[in-house]
């Protein structure tokens, strides 16, 4: 069983309420680490980097991000070591993202997306495998230096 962790701010917190239901009753294992409520006051990086930890140490496989444009919770979990996040709107850049870039973090606009369209990009992500394929693995071995300044 796929393991998924799942973090909100206050702008995400709906969605991220709705896709803990949607991937626990499709039968994925949800590791929610925030928030618990609907606070304005909260910090989207402590959220992103609470999943990002997660995913790092392989506590868990994938780790999914909402917050109002998705660009904030990105670039924090993006500086964890080992993480892979990815900012996307539609289906075919989740699979992209999974595919080619071995993606382990899927980012979400709140704002930007209905539950209609966000559901079919978490399906999307967490139904595609990475590519064994050598040319991707290279392109993200060469992702993977770059956080060890090679």
């Amino acid at each position: 069983m796929l393991k998924i962790a799942l973090g909100a701010d206050h702008g995400g917190f709906h969605f991220k309420e709705q896709l803990k239901a949607q991937l626990s009753g499709a039968g994925y294992e949800v590791v929610d680490v925030g928030a618990a409520q609907l606070e304005a006051d909260d910090d989207y990086p402590q959220y992103a980097a609470a999943v990002a930890r997660l995913v790092a140490a392989e506590s868990v496989e994938l780790g999914i991000l909402v917050c109002r444009s998705s660009i904030g919770m990105t670039m924090a979990a993006n500086k964890i070591n080992g993480v892979r996040a990815a900012s996307c709107a539609t289906p075919r850049q989740a699979q992209l993202a999974r595919e080619h870039n071995h993606a382990n973090v899927l980012s979400l606009s709140a704002d930007e997306l209905t539950w209609e369209q966000v559901w079919p990009v978490v399906e999307a992500f967490v139904a595609t495998p990475v590519s064994p394929e050598e040319r991707h693995r290279r392109r993200v071995a060469a992702i993977m230096a770059l956080e060890a300044n090679e």
